[in-house]
């Protein structure tokens, strides 16, 4: 019997010897450049020697005719040499790939190739042993079936170690109470379809895994024909349809007793306006007389980035808030508007989550329980802060779309928006004076070519 094993693992090793010199050339070639570039520089701007500077003087007034020539040589070499680091800096300065970036690339794709070696080489292991098996006579094709149903048996404990171990490490991390009055009952919601899915999930593998170890084939035993059971059909389609039914109507009707608020509970709330856009939000709370003022796109300037109408005199007083700060156990109405594709208003403490859909205004009314002051006690973390995250992936900055959040009493809130800035700058009031200048004598002109 031949064995031409050694070919294949000759071409293997080749390849991956081609790919270690494809992806260590470019690195290469970018540390010779940064060198070469580096004693470029160092040559500039090292001083050149003279031969009038390094010859000795004959006599007194040579030494000093010389020593005067070899200062004004060396002032002029370095003010020269001076001048050269100056223009290197002012050129534009490449981008270039650090080379770790492709000695980590080479690194893990040789350990890729790597594990598929030994996983090939233990393959071609298994394949010699059965083949001596079978030379020698004492092959038996249903060893293998034994040895595979016990790793999947083995598999199953590990797998329902790894559940229990999420349940009470992972999830300890990432479960806290809810900061909301309506947060209870989403997280009953989501308890009750948790408890649920776990139960389902281990009972399938248990069966799944176990079944193959009881019901694996064996010499002399013959797999029972079984075509099909009415009843267990029915039970396996009406029990998930009843139960998932039951999860989307506690779904449905807890959503509704969360969004349809009574218009007395919706004007009584404080109202807070967010235009989300790449890549900020902008938070505006209204004055003292309650009302934002109106908004149209078209008034949209470099100094009026929100398209605020300043003819409405509502909008005078309007509060530009630099994170949003609300009191504790008062409801809270948000106007939420995007500027230009689809955000999404995340509060993950609060249980608040809604998109942000240009050209329309979506509503979330909540009311928080908690202060952040007592979310940082009981966290035992002075530095905890609640956030409001973009939940859309809109573009290569959506990390950056975030927004502090304060929850405090009534007294610090009135405090804290009493220092706001507002939005009719003095900029702002000098060009709505200079564009209400310019329409009025577009009036008077109008009126007087009628007339």
């Amino acid at each position: 019997m031949k064995f031409k094993l050694h070919n294949r693992f000759k071409s293997l090793f080749g390849g991956l010897l081609a790919i270690n010199l494809l992806f260590a050339a470019p690195a290469m070639a970018s540390i010779q450049d940064q060198a070469a570039d580096t004693a470029k520089v160092e040559q500039a701007a090292t001083p050149a020697v003279t031969a009038d500077s390094a010859a000795a003087p004959a006599d007194s007034s040579a030494a000093a005719v010389a020593a005067t020539d070899s200062a004004s040589v060396s002032a002029s070499d370095t003010s020269g040499s001076t001048v050269v680091p100056a223009a290197t800096t002012t050129q534009k300065e490449e981008k270039k790939i650090d080379p770790q970036v492709y000695k980590n690339l080479t690194y893990y794709i040789l350990l890729f190739l790597f594990i598929c070696t030994v996983v090939a080489v233990i393959g071609k292991v298994q394949s010699i042993y059965v083949l001596t098996k079978k030379v020698n006579g004492k092959y038996n094709p249903l060893a293998n079936n034994t040895l595979q149903a016990g790793l999947l048996f083995v598999f199953l404990v590990g797998f329902l170690g790894f559940v229990y171990y999420g349940y009470a490490v992972w999830g300890s991390w990432s479960w806290r109470p809810a900061a909301t009055e309506h947060g209870k009952d989403i997280d009953t919601m989501f308890i009750i379809t948790t408890v649920i899915i776990t139960i389902v999930l281990v009972l399938v593998h248990i069966l799944l895994l176990t079944f193959t170890y009881i019901y694996r084939m064996r010499a002399k035993r013959k797999a029972y024909f079984y075509p099909h059971n009415d009843a267990i059909e029915r039970l396996w389609t009406i029990v998930p349809a009843v139960v998932l039914t039951i999860l989307v109507l506690f779904g449905f009707f807890t959503w509704r007793s969360i969004t349809n608020i009574p218009e007395d509970l919706k004007k009584s709330a404080l109202q807070i306006e967010v235009l989300g856009e790449q890549f900020m939000w902008t938070v505006r709370y209204p004055g003292a007389d309650g009302e934002f003022g109106k908004r149209n796109y078209k008034l949209t300037t470099p100094l009026n980035s929100y398209g605020i109408d300043y003819n409405d005199k509502t909008a005078w007083d309007d509060v530009k808030g630099d994170e949003i700060v609300i009191p504790v156990n008062k409801p809270v109405r948000f106007h939420i508007m995007s500027k230009d594709i689809i955000h999404s208003f995340y509060i993950p403490d609060f249980r608040v989550q809604i998109n942000a859909v240009p050209g329309m205004t979506n509503y979330f009314q909540f009311t928080p329980t908690i202060t952040t002051d007592e979310m940082r006690d009981k966290m035992n973390d002075p530095q905890y802060n609640f956030v409001m995250l973009c939940a859309k992936i809109c573009g290569e900055s959506h990390y950056n779309m975030q927004k502090n959040v304060r929850v405090v009493t009534e007294a610090e809130y009135k405090e804290w928006l009493s220092k706001q800035a507002k939005f009719f700058t003095e900029d702002l009031q000098k060009e709505f004076a200079q564009t209400e200048g310019e329409n009025t004598e577009k009036n008077d002109r109008i009126a007087a070519s009628l007339n």
